[in-house]
Formats: C-alpha cells, structure tokens, sequence
C-alpha cells in the first residue's frame, strides 16, 4: 500500500501510478493537455506542474510516479503564475476564433484558458498562419489551431500504429501534416480527431452543423459493421444522428474506432432508405399500405404450406439484425410455417468453421478476449488481413508486436507489414503443403500431450518433409525451420483465421491443419467475423440443423421442449442450408423465400445464378431498410427499421452479448414486429410489445442464454458461458474435404478483397465512405499490368464461367501477378458476379479461391 498526500488529501494506492492519475482517482483535477488515458506519458505541455515537498523545482504530474509519504499541492500561487504563463505563450499564435471553430463548447484550451487565464494576451506581432486544408473529403485540417501536443502523431503511431501523420518543420513553424501532404492516405480511423483537444483536426461529417451544447441525447450502443462490437457512443440533435464517437474505457475497443464505425453511420439517414411497403403489380413494385402488404405475405405463405407443404418455404435470417429478430425469425418458419428450412450468410465461412474447430475442441474454442491478442507472445494470421476485416482486432495484433512479440503469417497481410512479421510466402494452392510440414515439424519438437486422441490421431497421419515443402510451395527448409522453432518456443500462442482459408478449396483440411498447429503449441483460435451479429444469428437458432442455444433438431427431446414453450408440434427433420435453398428454387421445390436484413444477390457466391434462383420462386419476401439487389427482385418488400432506431441485442465474436439501443424516432417497425405481425395473420400469436420481452423468452428457451436479462447485460454479466446450462459437447468423428487444385501456367485467378472502408453494401450508403472508396476496381499487379499494357484508371472487362464485369484498373506495386482482386460491395460490380464455387463437403462453405479470369482492355 502506497500512502500519498495531495493537498492536504491523504490517499491509499495500491499499486504505483503517476501523480496526475493518482490525483484523478480521489477526484482532484490537474489540467492538462498533451496528456490523454490512451497515450504515453509526454510531459510536454507542463501544464500539470505541482509542487512536491523536498524537490527543488516544479514536477509534471503526468510523468512522475508516486513514492510512499510524497507529499503534492497542486494550486499554489506559483503553480497558477506559471499555468497562466504557458496558456499565453500557446495564445501568442492560437487564433481566437471560438465563436467560429466547430471544437468551441468541448475545446481543452477554452476550458483551461477560462479556469487559468489570462485575461489578455501581451503578444503584439502577427499570428503564424497555416492554411486550412480542405482537400481531404473526411478530415479538415486547421493547424492555424494546433498547439503542438502531439497527441495526434502519438495516437497514430502509437496505438493506431498506421504511422500516417508527423510534426513537420522546426521550432514556431512546426505542425502537424499526413505523410501525403494534402489528402491523407491512411486507414481513416479518426482517432486523432478523438484525442485533438482544440480544433485542429476534426470531421468535416458535421462541420459548422451544431454546436456541442445543443447535443440533447446521448446513447451507448454497438456499432452495426463488424464482429468485433466496439461500444460507440450516437450523439443527437434533432433527431438527427450527428456524430458517433468510441468509448474511453470500454472492454471491447477502448476508445478506439476505424473508419467505418466512425463515419458509416450516415447510412441511419439515408436518402435511399425505404419507408413504405412495395408489392409487385402488373410487373413493378408499387407502394402500398402496411395492411395490404402483411395480409398479402400472410395469405401467399399459407396458400404455398396448404398446397406444397411446410417445406416449400424457406427463410433467412441476418447477421446485421439483432438477436431478437433472427429469434423471432426462426420461430415464425418452424412454427407458424413448419420448416427448419432457415439460415444466415453465416453459412458462407464462420458458421462451418466455428462448427469444425468446435467439434474438436468443445463448445467454446472460438470464444476468446479479443484483448488476449495483445497479451499473447506469438500470434499467427492466415485467411485474411484482420486489420481491414475486424481493424480493432487487428490493432491487438499490432499492439503484440509492439511489446516484442512474435507476429507470424501465411501470406501477405498490407496492414501488418510495417510490423515486421516473420512470413511465409507459399505458392499459389501451396499453402496445404506448406501447412502440413509445418504440423510435421512441430509434432516432432513438441510431442503429443495425449489430451486430444481423435486430433492425435490426424496429427500422426501427416507425414511432410521439409524437402518436400520447399519443392512444393517455394518456402525453404531454413525458413520453414525458423518458423516452427517460434512456434515451438511459444508460450502464449493465438493463431488468427480468416474467411480466405475457409473458402479455399480443402479448407476443412486446412482447419484441422490449423487446429493442430494450434493444439501442439497450446495456443487459442480466433476466427474473423465480418458482420456484427453473426454469432448471435448462430446462438439464436438461425441454423437448419439447430434451435436456440444449439439443440439439435433432430432429437426430439428437444423440439417436444421447444414446442412445449411455444405451443406448436416442431419437425424434426433438418431443413436446407443456405446452398440447398437455392438449389431447390432452381428446381422449383422451393416455392417461397422470406428473405430478412439480406441481401443473398450480392452476398452469395455466383450471384448470377443466385438472382435466376429467386426469378424461379413463386413468392420472394424481402425484408430490408434499402431496395437492395435481392430487394428489386421481389413480390413485396417491407420497410424495416435499422441500426439506431431499434432496440436489442447483438452478440460479438468473443460471444460477449451487447446492448444495441434505439438512438432515433423513426416512422416503422422493428423487423421483429413485422415477422410478429404476419405470424398473427397465419394465426399464430407473438404478443411481444418491445424487444426486451422477445429477449425474456429468448433467456427462458435457449439453454446458452439461460436466465440473463438486459439489466445483466448492462451490468457487464455478458461474458460467455453467461449462466447457463454448458452447451451439448457431444463430438463427432473429424471429417475433412481434401480436394485440391493446382494453379494452371499463364492463367489469372480471382481474388475477393475485403477493404477497411466498406461492409456489404450497407456502407455504400455511408457519404464519407463513397468518398473514400467511391467505386470498384480491378486491382492488379504492376508486373502483369505491364504485361497487358494496362495503366492506372484504365477501363477493363473481367470475364469468368460464372459472368463478366467491366471495371476501372488500380495497379498494385505489391501486387502479385496470378490475380485480380475485387470487392464486393458495390450493387452490380462485384466479385460475387464472377465467383462459381464448389462446396466444401465439411463446412459447407463456398470454395472460391480457384476462379479462373480473363481480362481485356475496353477500347473507347
């Protein structure tokens, strides 16, 4: 116990902290300004400056630490002289335009300058000027403002670690500028605008539009794009989401954002938002009224279960919607409808990975702290770059690295390159060889614990030389060696899986490849989740094969108790995945489709044949806040209330449940309710007035969920396994799909890119993102631009068996000269229209990585 006196304060620490943090604890405020929780420690402002008996001089309370006895008084008249000093040396080039400048009401400087002085500054010479800079779409820069804290540059480099911004200059002339000198050319996470404490880098998303004051309402919610589930905070005015800022402090991300979660909330009011029903007539959508649109979706699902039977209809459920209206989903079609025909585009890689790894190490493998990665001394990536898939995620990954830890990967990540990671780079379709020598290897320096005998026995049939490696996949003998030796020497392992590797031909092999690896060197799987609530569309039963909580249709102990909470006789007999629904449309034995939140045109591999699919259907209900690709081809679409108008639940990929809460008024109702309301017009009631009391019954059925409540949630009892029941851990034998394919000479592949500023389409719907990232291209390799005599900006035709595109070229230095990568987020212009796929025969997840191209120069 460390004993301290501020002011005349006695105050008891138990561990050494600053004295500026110490002072905070007992609620005794030192004013700073280059000093921020997130940050190092700098000392640069010393505005912080205390007195300290038996030092000679004043002391920054930011930087020096506490002693047992030390005693502190920070308000004397010589502290306040020299605070009232410093404040007008930064007025001497600080311009005094607060009326003007957005940051008045919430500027550090003000505030201090208010509290300290001084009344008038003494400077009689010309103020530095430093143009304002406008050229960048998202971020205005005023460095006119800029009082040299450098917190900005220490965010970026430090936590953010994107190194994109630097102090230019020397002396009075210094300020702050990108790398890229007039736009910036970073990843946009708008951090420095969080930890700027006067006006000189802000969003221009609100610029001159509100002051900080005339903020009515603030929420704490999850942000609606990815996996991770950041804690963001909606601020309001006139019901008007005007600004959407993190969290200091939160478990998740602590304060930090990426692009999208900061700026892609413009999607809430968008233009092209729907606001009433549509039903086909005479061959186009026309609006009609709530009535005549449920009671026709009501009467169409009837006629169809009457005459073709239950299982002529199918649904999908989303993982953009929260957990209440996939549950309510899900008991529409088994109940009111009489199908588990229902699934999410959870289906096309986390579901049947989640699945695979769960099935060799029990229920839970996948449920790690995101925050371990940073703690973790070896961390392996493969499958994808986790800093543009899940950014915070990533950024543990670089915090890893930062405190010397070993950041290892299988391919080429962009955003962890500065880090310094020890890579292997294997041959196109190499990477199972390489995989298997590595397991090799590994097996040999670290023996077989005896805990896992089904995975043992796998890990003894692999049987890879390193000479056999090296011919195979390029990767030698001595860097293969010195890969395993780390992975040997790690003692807190985390390897990181990306979709990539899920829909790779033999992907399931590649799992079990990866299980082992992760099994011999003791360590945890974290697998890459695109969408905020695709764990949770899992937990609520949005699965053929499982109900709530993950009981299995087929047993009927649990479809009697099931039906017995909802009084209805469930079949038990497991319905179509994803892949099957659109089978069986092409067939023709799917009649119906209730298609909610999703936009399966666009988000499913071959979208061409996906569209033909649901052209077949006699009756497509699309559920959805924009008229989405899915949504044109439809009988009715219904209007559904998005993120930041309803409330509810979404549950992250640690499994950590999270409180999404209603931020503004909007005319329409939750997709929940709508489902409801059609449940009720086939005659079967769900009187839920509110989300919460869907959640109530979802904490009465699902035996995961057990007895929670939001006042749970809210009070941080969200950490799985929560209170309820342990999950069934009946494994299965360890199937795999070892297909595999060979990379043809001279051909081009497809490769599907996964950009940091854009999530499906909805980001599209985000201004500040299209600014960003306005339209798709095809990105190439330098060397096989050259080859085809193609140039930056070039118009290009991208042709494959499955469709063709036409698309500007960007022309990658890095870039290899086997593929083409294109996104897949822009309505008619993505990867999706050219990708065909076969399925893995373990997963059951698309295997697209083996698309051959071809592309030709468009001529004018």
């Amino acid at each position: 116990m460390i004993t301290i006196t501020i002011n005349d304060r006695e105050i008891k620490l138990e561990k050494p902290v600053s004295v500026l943090e110490a002072a905070r604890s007992a609620g005794i405020k030192i004013p700073t300004l280059c000093y921020h929780e997130q940050l190092e420690r700098y000392g640069g402002c010393r505005l912080c400056l205390v007195e300290v008996e038996k030092m000679p001089r004043l002391q920054t309370a930011c930087t020096l630490m506490v002693a047992d006895g030390m005693v502190v008084r920070t308000e004397t008249e010589q502290i306040a002289d020299v605070r009232r000093g410093i404040l007008e040396f930064l007025l001497i080039n600080h311009p005094l335009d607060c009326p003007y400048c957005d940051k008045a009401g919430e500027c550090d400087l003000q505030d201090l300058v208010e509290k300290y002085g001084p009344g008038k500054g003494r400077f009689k010479e010309k103020k530095r000027k430093v143009p304002e800079s406008l050229q960048d779409p998202v971020i205005v820069r005023n460095m006119d403002r800029c009082i040299m804290c450098t917190r900005c540059v220490r965010m970026c480099e430090g936590l953010q670690g994107a190194s994109a911004i630097a102090v230019i200059n020397r002396g009075g002339h210094s300020h702050i500028e990108p790398f890229s000198s007039g736009r910036f050319d970073c990843e946009y996470c708008g951090n420095c605008v969080s930890v700027c404490p006067v006006g000189a880098i802000m969003s221009r998303l609100h610029r001159h539009s509100y002051r900080p004051w005339q903020v009515k309402e603030q929420y704490e919610t999850v942000c609606p794009y990815c996996g991770v589930g950041c804690t963001v905070v909606t601020q309001v005015r006139d019901d008007v989401i005007k600004r959407v800022i993190p969290k200091l402090g939160s478990t998740v991300n602590n304060g930090m954002l990426c692009s999208r979660g900061r700026f892609g909330y413009e999607f809430v009011g968008s233009k092209d938002r729907l606001s009433v029903p549509l039903i086909r007539k005479n061959g186009a959508l026309a609006e009609a009224t709530w009535e005549e649109a449920i009671t026709l979706v009501a009467k169409k699902l009837g006629n169809i279960k009457s005459t073709y039977g239950s299982d002529a209809v199918a649904g999908m459920a989303s993982p953009r919607c929260t957990n209440e209206d996939n549950y309510v989903l899900q008991k529409f079609l088994r109940v009111a409808v009489g199908t588990n025909n229902v699934d999410t585009t959870a289906r096309t890689g986390f579901a049947g990975a989640q699945s695979f790894i769960e099935n060799i190490f029990g229920q839970g493998a996948t449920a790690n702290i995101i925050s371990g990665l940073a703690n973790s001394d070896t961390v392996m990536v493969i499958g994808g770059d986790p800093t543009t898939v899940n950014p915070i995620l990533g950024l543990q990954i670089r915090a890893c690295a930062r405190r010397g830890g070993q950041v290892m990967t299988v391919g080429e990540f962009e955003g962890l390159r500065i880090f310094s990671p020890t890579k292997l780079l294997p041959r196109q379709f190499t990477e199972t060889f390489l995989l298997e020598g590595i397991v090799t290897a590994l097996r040999e320096k670290k023996g077989l614990s005896g805990a896992n005998a089904p995975l043992e026995g796998k890990i003894k049939s692999i049987n890879v030389t390193a000479a056999d490696v090296a011919a195979k996949s390029g990767v030698s003998e001595k860097q293969l060696a010195a890969y395993v030796d780390l992975l040997a020497a790690a003692t807190t392992f985390s390897i990181v899986i990306g979709k990539e590797t899920v829909q790779s031909i033999g992907g399931s092999y590649k799992l079990l490849l990866l299980a082992a690896i992760t099994y011999l060197a003791n360590g945890r799987v974290y697998l890459l989740s695109e969408k905020a609530n695709e764990q949770g569309a899992l937990d609520m039963g949005c699965a053929p094969d499982m109900l709530p909580g993950y009981r299995p249709v087929a047993y009927p102990e649990f479809t009697k108790k099931y039906g017995a909470v909802w009084h209805a006789e469930l079949s038990e007999k497991p319905g179509l995945n994803l892949f099957e629904m659109i089978e069986a449309a092409e067939k023709g034995t799917l009649r119906a489709m209730y298609v909610m939140g999703e936009n399966p045109v666009c988000n499913i591999p071959n979208s061409g044949r996906v569209e033909k699919a649901f052209k077949n259907l006699d009756f497509l209900i699309v559920q959805d806040i924009f008229l989405t690709e899915t949504a044109k081809l439809a009988d009715v679409v219904l209007p559904a209330l998005g993120w930041g108008e309803k409330d509810g639940t979404f549950t992250n990929m640690e499994r950590r449940i999270q409180r999404v809460k209603k931020s503004v008024q909007r005319e329409g109702m939750e997709d929940w309710k709508i489902v409801a309301e059609i449940a009720k017009n086939m005659g079967y009631r769900m009187d839920y007035t509110k989300a919460e009391e869907v959640f109530h019954e979802i904490a009465k059925v699902s035996p995961l969920y057990r007895d929670l409540s939001y006042e749970d949630i809210e009070k941080g009892e969200n950490i799985y396994p929560y209170k309820g029941e342990p999950l069934r851990d009946v494994k299965e034998d360890i199937q795999i799909d070892t297909s595999a394919v060979s990379a043809a000479a001279g051909k081009l592949y497809l490769k599907v890119e996964r950009p940091l500023f854009h999530s499906g389409t909805m980001s599209t719907h985000a201004a500040s993102l299209m600014n960003i990232y306005p339209h798709a291209v095809a990105r190439i390799g330098a060397g096989r631009a050259k080859m085809l005599s193609l140039t930056e900006g070039d118009v290009v035709t991208v042709r494959s068996k499955a469709g063709a595109l036409s698309l500007f070229i960007a022309i990658e230095k890095a870039g290899d000269d086997l593929s083409v990568t294109i996104s897949n987020n822009f309505e008619s212009k993505g990867a999706f229209r050219l990708a065909d796929y076969t399925l893995d025969q373990v997963t059951k997840a698309p295997c697209i990585d083996a698309v051959e191209i071809s592309i030709e120069k468009v001529t004018a």
